[in-house]
This record gives structure tokens, sequence and C-alpha cells, in this order.
């Protein structure tokens, strides 16, 4: 992945498009180089104020995406972001000019108010500063435009890449069907009017359930240094004096030296196995968490394994019924008559215009 600069940011804005593509890629270098997420935040307020009216919603989008999908890895992008988007979304506010824009910049807030990605007072605050700017050109004689049936379909639902949770599923719908509709698919429509579909699957499970695979990893990692493992305490365990855990002995102290000698051991040795074993419940803890990380990435990726399984089968139906318009086009074309073997008209002179209208 490239590496970050102020320059390579601002070149990377000037080429975002509004495709879920173009979204994601961007948003993904962004996550990447989140250490640098003061500039990051900086830049995109400058760039987005710079922008045309026609693309401030796609660098909303580019955001949506950057603070849902960074929340794992660290608040940075959602604490930065937080007190830019009331000034930014004033400037949207004036850039709206049709009912489309405005309600999908009212679903961005309801998405971020559903899923907690900032409290509700900087949800009213986004929204009084959107809505104020909205009413005071409604107010000023300037309504939303409406937009043609054509129109609509060149930017339909361009969203973030996590759908807002679906209503009520129609009870008829098969196991399949209703797996298939719980997969993020985002429809889109190029300049030209050819239809894009950008599949991403996700699991039924809640959002922070499964545990990012860096996460896991991380996880996993720790236990190389566990308690368990560490063999040079063990053998300072072993190689306590026997006098140190055994009362029976103590009958064998004799003066006043032996007893002080023996309570620094003793107490060495208390340090030692204190320490020891704290270590060791920490360790038993880390295990613990450990699994249960595990039992849920791996429930996840089971949920995602079938619904790829099922992904695969249908293209490779599709695939099928491609092979098969491809036999019959060349069963159709080999049915065509051979224009080489018709008579040669060549050479059949045509008549002139003079022998066409020549009187006899």
């Amino acid at each position: 992945m490239s590496g970050f600069s102020d320059a390579a940011l601002e070149k990377k804005l000037a080429e975002l498009n509004n495709s879920q593509q173009s979204i994601q890629t961007l948003s993904l270098w962004l996550i990447h180089h989140r250490k640098h997420h003061a500039s990051i935040v900086k830049i995109w307020l400058k760039e987005f104020t710079k922008a045309k009216d026609s693309r401030k919603l796609t660098f909303i989008y580019l955001v949506n995406d950057v603070i849902q999908n960074s929340r794992k890895k660290g608040p940075e992008f959602r604490d930065h972001f937080g007190p830019i988007l009331a000034p930014a979304l004033k400037l949207m506010g004036q850039a709206v000019n049709d009912e489309n824009t405005q309600k999908r910049l009212e679903r961005i807030l309801n998405i971020w108010g559903d899923r907690n990605m900032f409290d509700s007072k900087q949800i009213a605050e986004f929204r009084k500063s959107l809505e104020s700017c909205l009413k005071r050109r409604f107010d000023n004689g300037e309504p939303p435009v409406k937009i043609s049936r054509r129109d609509r379909g060149e930017s339909r639902e361009m969203l973030e890449n996590v759908k807002e949770n679906k209503e009520q599923e129609d009870p008829d719908k098969t196991k399949k069907e209703r797996r298939k509709s719980e997969c993020n698919e985002v429809i889109q429509f190029d300049k030209e009017g050819k239809k894009e579909v950008h599949i991403t699957l996700s699991p039924k499970l809640p959002a922070n359930d499964a545990p990012e695979p860096e996460e896991l990893v991380k996880a996993l990692q720790t236990l190389e240094n566990a308690a368990s493992s560490d063999g040079i305490v063990r053998k300072k365990i072993t190689e306590l004096p026997p006098e140190v855990s055994d009362v029976s002995l103590l009958s064998k102290i004799s003066d006043q030296a032996q007893a002080e000698m023996l309570t620094g051991k003793v107490n060495e040795a208390v340090e030692l196995l204190n320490d020891y074993n704290g270590r060791l419940l920490k360790e038993m803890e880390d295990r613990k968490t450990v699994t249960k990380m595990l039992h849920d990435f791996t429930a996840a990726q089971k949920e995602l394994l079938v619904q790829a399984e099922e992904r695969l089968q249908e293209y490779k139906e599709k695939l099928s019924k491609v092979y098969q318009v491809r036999e019959e086009l060349r069963s159709h074309v080999s049915s065509l008559p051979d224009l080489s073997q018709l008579p040669d008209v060549s050479a059949v002179p045509l008549p002139s215009a003079g022998d066409l209208f020549s009187l006899r």
C-alpha cells in the first residue's frame, strides 16, 4: 500500500468518485494510515470545502465508510471528524438541490445514531446544522428540485458499505433467500446506465462479536510469552530450598542467625511465588478471552463460508447459462447459409443509368 503524504491524499480525493469501489479503496487506505488521522481530517475538510456541490455527498460517504470500518481499530477518526462534521453538513445543506440527496443525508445520520457512532448530542447538532441551512433556503423560495427517474437511476442508493438493518422480512422467503438478503449488496448505476452490483459478504453475528483477524493474531501472540512457558521462573521455583516449604524443618534452627537467613529465603520465595501466581491468573484470563475470540471468529467464518458457497453456486449456475447461450449461438451461426457458396454476381455488369432510362 502506497505511503502517506498530504499531496497523495489530495490527489486521491480529487480522483474520488461515487462508485462503491472508489470509496472503499480510499477508505481502506485512510484506515491503514490512521496514525496520520489529524492531517487526514484537516485535508478532507479543505478538499470538501473546495469540491463542487455535486461531489460533496461522495465526501460524506467516504467519512461514513472510514468511521464505521475503523471503530474496532480505534476512535481516532470518529473523535477528529466529530467536531468538523457540523460545519461540513452546514455546507452540505447549502449544496443540497434535490430530495434524494436530502433523504440520503438523513439516512446516514439515522445510521450514525442507531449504531452509536456519535452520541445523541452530536447527532442533534449535525441535524440542526443541516436542517437550519435547508430551512433557510426553502424559506427563501428555493424548494428542492424533483429529479427525473433517469437521474434517480444514475445515482441510485449509493450508500455506505454496511446497510441499515432491514425491515421485517417476508415470512414466505426460503432459507436461502433469507441468507442472501443478509449479505450487504449495493446496486449502482454508472453514467452510461450500465448496472453494477457490488456484494460484500457479512456474518449474521453482531458486528462487535467477531474480532478482526489482526486482533486475534495479536491476542495469540501474547500467549507466546505466557507464564506457563517461562522456564526460567519455573526452574527458580524448583530450586527453592526445601526448608522454605517444610514446617518440620524449622526444628533444626538453633540460633538467631539461622532464623534470619531462613526468613530472608522465605520472603524471596513468597515474592517469587506471588508474582508467578499472579502471572498465571492473568494467563488464565487471557486464554479465556482468546477462547471466546476464537469461538466468535470461527462462527463468523463459518457463516461467511456458507454465504460464499451459496454465492459460488449462484454464479456457477449463471456461468452454465452463459455456456448454454454460447453453444446455442455457435449452433445458430453454423446453420446460417455460407455466403461463399452463393453464385458470384460480380461478373454480371449492372445496367447504367442511361440503360435504365433509355426509351425504346
